[in-house]
């Protein structure tokens, strides 16, 4: 990566702790952590899978309504003489 371009991460690892973001950034040091980093990122995934099934689930449930409200107009309108 350029050293020219900071990533979104970097800033707030940057306003948690400067330090932290130098050696990472100028010194190339590693974290320490990595297996919770791992963890942490797989459960992020996992979050934001079940966040996107979500949405679609209320997709899915604005439709039926939608489909379920047109039927009864439908038969009021179609069921009067």
């Amino acid at each position: 990566m350029s050293d020219d371009w900071i990533r979104a991460s970097e800033i707030s690892t940057y306003l948690y702790c400067r330090r932290a973001w130098w050696l990472k950034r100028k010194q190339g040091a590693q974290p320490q952590n990595v297996h919770e980093l791992k963890k942490g990122t797989a459960h992020h995934q996992q979050h934001g899978r079940v966040v996107g099934q979500s949405i679609w689930a209320r997709r899915v449930a604005y439709l039926l309504v939608f489909v379920t409200i047109a039927f009864f107009v439908y038969q009021l309108l179609i069921g009067s003489p």
